[in-house]
């Protein structure tokens, strides 16, 4: 039976059409996760199948479909979004996370699915550790995994190709280690773990290591491939067209070859017998790992190149700090004229999207927004991955709270940064969650902590004063952040949801976000978000000790807090802030952005 759909379809066509390709290969439920062959966060179009299915856009959930049932499991950032996007669409939404949860989609399909039956996933885009999980909650109870379908396929129109975006070089200054010298410390990782071969398939990871950038995720200067290294030669696998000819004569210079995308899989299947691949399960798929002979060795530990790009080298911190005085221009520009504005012009959050990208594309060495805007307004500043579109989004005017959370991608670095501003005449209610959340943004700040801590035990400090003052919020309060590469990088993360594994550990040069938040659901929002470098800070008898550089600069709005809330070292921390932001901003912006900066610095 050909159950594919015309290209104008309703969601509930796409899930019925779904059903039909299930029931021609005897499949009893289908898995649809956000991923790619890559495990990325951020999709190029041909991957993004969960969308498409099910009409949620968000960029966490997974799509389960069975004969009578299909839905979508996505956390709290999500919920008021996915709750209105599913709407009379027959998918419902399955809450993951805080007071409310849904019993896991793992947990669910083992119980719900009939022992016998069978659930297919593509596992070309099944993580290994996921496909680990899922085979054991299935096979207790009976039920046979099936990787080897792409159901998609069979209903999806004109489903988008692989990107076609050219590759390009990132050099110096802007990298200051070769690509030779990368992949020389990648091999002795490699050697020190007895491994004589290493797949790396993670976009990021691949820009890192090789200097290479391109253009084929929205936001994130990666491009689609995998690498097969081995102790004297790697090979790239990408599709033909991306790599011009001098950049791979350079590659080929620093012995890297280039061969078809379509290649990875046989090339892991002709892998000799007796080697050993070193490969992260959390950052290859299901799907590749099969090719891979049985009497190759396999070592799992995290990829090198994802802790040593965490680890930004001294030339590159100095290049993230004359960036951000960069981005702190082109936000003082944006918010001058925003003030300026107000009151005068039709400002809606779409309009705040569109000035802040100029404003940034201004800027020497900008490149593109480094995520979506989030301008939530009022109540829709309550919602943390909140997005305005055409269809649906809010004029500022009236009273109330204006959430912004924006970032750019420069040659030189990667910015995030969140600000929230009041708008006409806000409440002493609004006033104390900003203090508050300020209060929790500074104390994480102003922490020293050992060095090699796991980052998720970092996370109580930032909470304890919302913690105390009866609120919480069901995100994580810090990601790593990439030089010129994503904007969520890992392997640190600064949330208790993540367990404090090993690899976690906090070491000097890693970047991090810390963004706590709290949210009226209906009311409003509020989250201040700055990026801070992992510097060294003291060598006592109990070993080595960190502290953060705040690296993003950008006045907090004074006009928003409860200034009785604030501690004398609260008050003298954000003095010493706008002090800093004064100063190293002010020589790049003049006429309205430097009055407006003078201002929104003044010490309080």
């Amino acid at each position: 039976m050909n159950a594919r759909l015309p290209e104008t379809s309703s969601i509930p066509e796409r899930i019925t059409a779904l059903r039909a390709a299930m029931t021609t290969q005897g499949v009893a439920a289908c898995l649809v996760p956000s991923a790619d062959p890559h495990l990325s966060e951020y999709l190029p179009e041909r991957w993004q199948a969960r969308q498409w299915l099910s009409g949620f856009t968000g960029s966490a959930g997974t799509l389960v479909v069975t004969g009578d049932f299909a839905g979508v499991w996505t956390d709290s950032r999500y919920w008021v979004q996915a709750q209105a996007q599913l709407a009379g669409t027959g998918v419902q939404l399955m809450k993951m996370t805080g007071g409310q949860q849904t019993q896991p989609h793992v947990e669910w399909l083992a119980q719900n699915v009939p022992a016998g039956s069978t659930v297919a996933v593509d596992g070309a885009v099944l993580g290994v550790a996921a496909a680990r999980a899922l085979e054991g909650a299935l096979g207790a109870r009976g039920v046979k995994l099936r990787t080897d379908l792409d159901l998609l396929d069979a209903v999806w129109p004109n489903r988008p190709s692989l990107p076609v975006a050219a590759v390009y070089e990132h050099a110096a200054p802007h990298a200051d280690v070769t690509r030779a010298g990368k992949l020389d410390r990648v091999r002795r990782a490699m050697q020190e773990k007895g491994a004589q071969w290493h797949f790396v398939s993670t976009l990021d990871d691949l820009a890192w290591l090789l200097n290479l950038r391109g253009a084929d995720v929205n936001y994130n200067p990666v491009f689609v491939a995998h690498a097969l290294i081995g102790l004297d030669r790697a090979t790239l696998f990408v599709a033909d067209g991306k790599v011009p000819e001098r950049l791979a004569e350079a590659l080929a210079r620093d012995g890297v070859r280039i061969e078809p995308y379509s290649g990875a899989a046989g090339a892991l299947a002709a892998l000799p017998a007796g080697a050993a691949l070193l490969v992260d399960p959390r950052r290859v798929t299901f799907g590749l790992m099969q090719k891979v002979p049985a009497n190759v060795k396999i070592v799992e530990p995290i990829n090198p190149s994802t802790f040593f790009k965490s680890c930004k080298t001294g030339p590159e911190a100095g290049h993230v700090r004359a960036t951000m005085e960069q981005d702190g221009a082109a936000l003082a520009e944006f918010f001058a004229w925003f003030e300026g504005a107000l009151g005068r012009e039709r400002i809606t959050e779409l309009t705040i999207d569109e000035r802040l990208t100029a404003a940034r594309a201004r800027r020497a060495g900008f490149i593109s927004p480094s995520f979506a805007t989030i301008a939530g307004f009022k109540a829709n500043g309550a919602m943390p991955h909140y997005r305005a579109t055409p269809e649906s989004h809010s004029v500022i005017e009236g009273d109330g709270l204006l959430l912004i959370d924006s970032g750019g991608q420069y040659l030189d670095g990667t910015t995030d940064i969140t600000r929230v501003v009041p708008v006409g005449t806000i409440s002493d209610a609004e006033k104390r969650d900003f203090t508050v959340v300020l209060k929790s943004m500074m104390a994480l700040s102003r922490a020293q902590f050992p060095r090699g801590v796991r980052s998720p035990m970092l996370d109580a400090i930032a909470r304890a004063p919302i913690w105390e003052a009866g609120a919480e919020y069901g995100h994580g309060t810090g990601h790593g952040v990439g030089y010129f590469l994503n904007v969520h990088e890992g392997p640190q993360v600064i949330s208790y949801y993540a367990p404090p594994e090993p690899w976690t550990a906090m070491e000097e040069g890693m970047i991090t976000s810390v963004e706590p938040g709290i949210y009226r659901p209906g009311k409003w929002g509020v989250r201040i978000e700055n990026l801070v470098l992992n510097v060294a800070s003291e060598t006592t008898e109990f070993g080595d000790f960190l502290k953060f550089e705040t690296l993003t600069l950008c006045p907090i709005d004074t006009r928003c807090l409860a200034l009785p809330l604030l501690r004398d070292d609260e008050r003298a921390w954000l003095n010493a802030y706008h002090e800093t932001v004064r100063a190293r901003v002010s020589p790049h912006v003049s006429g309205e952005a430097k009055t407006w900066l003078e201002a929104r610095t003044q010490p309080v």
